[in-house]
């Protein structure tokens, strides 16, 4: 955690109004915060006014809550409604992009303000749409509030809250309350904890760590926290493939062996052994044409998406994914939901006709995806928003059969149709082994542009078919490589694909 320790007098602001600022999203408790800060000024025999001003529904809601507080005196204050760039005596962001807003907006200078925000991000609906990592950068956010704050205290408020078993803004008051930036003592502020009478024991507890951060600052581990190896469980012979497969694993180069255990893992938890002994089949071949002189970095990146191919997501996939325990048990906590408590979840789907016929017998599939009336028929029947209940055993039962059809998959159309595509993105990658050992690297890796299922799916194969193209453009360049990684990297920038636009008309102005 940063901090700029240049602690401000209490006692000088007794005579003026102090003006704090929260900016929270939806569900952090912004406005519990607000009401225990305004509950703490009044109990102490302060004036103050709260408002609240809710802004656009990016993450669930973003809100800026507003306090303003006096000592009482005889004459009645004038407060403002709302916060002013360069007006703000402390400002707490309940997460790290909210402390990039409030620095943007100008709530936050270097003559006055204490920043106090949580590190944990929330991603915004920009950050999730984009095709690729659209994730804003942190780091940049940290530097910029380093410089703009009088004093900083930045700290993951979210995880220290949970830890205890509270909620962000039970540790974002213990962080304001240690940033002794309001002339009040710390049992007065658990003392506004209990007047609320909800969760007290949990929030008092978080409190603590947050006002233990604003103090003495965390620690990050020297070393990150190693995850315990899941335990298999299962019939003895399908123990022994998996033992089996491992150790063809432990027999392959050792740049090769993590990134082909993690693969093989996935494709068995997607398929089962059988199918995970034709994904080391294929790297194997692979692996034949690579060497330790290129630090096999072919064997590696193959590894990582023959995988992601060979685990397409299909409707068997999705289906099995929402009725998974560990999924629902997620929810139940991300919800805060009790033992006690009914927790009711809707899913929703919009199957296309192209996904219909895809879960049919491959040639009964083919031969309806070559019938335009009868996809039609598909369409009117089910190209539709459905929303299932899976609270009810109908509704979960109904999607736990099609999860549990793992056994037909590879009889399905979806099926012939993805191995068809994955050995032919193969056979183009790795026929540039001998010629071009970069630009089959990259090849390769253009793989990542086929994510999602439905229209996302769609959309992916259209790029990855004009990112492949574009080898036949820059084959035979010394920089070839260089340029099929900016294809791609532009072809993840946006999902209209205008980037990847200017990048082809940039390739061909110059073959």
């Amino acid at each position: 955690m940063n901090m700029v320790l240049q602690q401000k007098t209490p006692d000088a602001r007794v005579g003026q109004i102090i003006k704090l600022a929260v900016m929270a999203v939806g569900g952090q408790g912004g406005g519990v915060l607000t009401g225990w800060i305004e509950g703490l000024a009044r109990a102490q025999g302060w004036t103050c006014q709260a408002t609240s001003v809710a802004g656009v529904a990016q993450r669930t809601g973003a809100t800026i809550y507003y306090v303003e507080m006096a000592p009482m005196s005889e004459q009645q204050p004038v407060f403002a409604l709302a916060p002013a760039g360069g007006d703000v005596d402390v400002l707490i962001a309940a997460e790290m992009m909210e402390v990039g807003r409030a620095v943007i907006r100008g709530f936050v200078t270097p003559d006055r303000t204490t920043l106090i925000g949580s590190t944990h991000r929330a991603l915004a609906v920009s950050e999730k749409m984009v095709p690729g990592d659209g994730i804003a950068d942190a780091d940049e956010v940290r530097a910029a509030a380093e410089l703009a704050a009088q004093q900083l205290i930045l700290a993951d408020m979210e995880q220290l809250a949970v830890g205890q078993g509270s909620v962000i803004s039970s540790s974002l008051f213990g962080a304001l309350a240690g940033s002794g930036s309001l002339p009040f003592p710390r049992e007065a502020f658990e003392e506004a904890i209990r007047a609320g009478g909800k969760g007290v024991e949990p929030s008092l507890k978080a409190f603590a760590a947050g006002f233990d951060a604003a103090q003495n600052g965390v620690q990050a581990p020297e070393k990150p926290l190693a995850k315990p190896a899941a335990s298999l469980t299962g019939p003895a012979t399908e123990l022994g493939k998996w033992q089996a497969l491992c150790n063809r694993v432990s027999g392959m180069p050792t740049p090769v062996q993590e990134m082909a255990l993690a693969g093989l893992t996935k494709i068995v938890d997607f398929q089962d052994c059988a199918y995970g002994e034709t994904y080391l089949n294929r790297l194997d071949h692979v692996v034949t044409l690579d060497s330790a002189n290129t630090e096999w970095q072919l064997s590696a990146t193959a590894a990582k998406y023959i995988a992601n191919a060979m685990a397409y997501d299909d409707i068997i996939r999705v289906a099995d994914l929402k009725t998974r325990r560990p999924r629902l048990s997620r929810i139940k906590t991300e919800m805060g939901a009790k033992d006690a408590n009914l927790v009711e979840l809707t899913e929703f789907f919009h199957p296309r006709a192209e996904e219909v016929a895809s879960l049919m017998p491959a040639k009964m599939g083919a031969a309806w995806e070559a019938n335009p009336r009868r996809m039609a028929l598909l369409a009117r029947l089910f190209n539709k928003g459905r929303r299932l209940r899976t609270h009810t055993l109908r509704s979960f039962l109904m999607l736990h059969f099609l999860g549990g059809l793992k056994n037909y998959r590879l009889k399905t159309r979806r099926h012939e149709v993805e191995v068809g595509h994955l050995e032919a993105w193969l056979k183009s990658s790795l026929d540039l082994v001998s010629t071009d050992y970069a630009l089959a690297v990259e090849m390769l890796k253009n793989r990542r542009l086929v994510k999602g299922y439905s229209d996302t799916h769609a959309r992916g194969l259209t790029k990855f078919a004009t990112v492949m193209g574009a080898a036949d453009l820059l084959r035979g360049r010394d920089d070839a490589a260089e340029w099929m990684n900016r294809l791609r990297e532009a072809a993840l920038q946006d999902p209209k694909g205008e980037a990847l636009d200017g990048a082809l008309k940039t390739v061909r102005s110059f073959v």
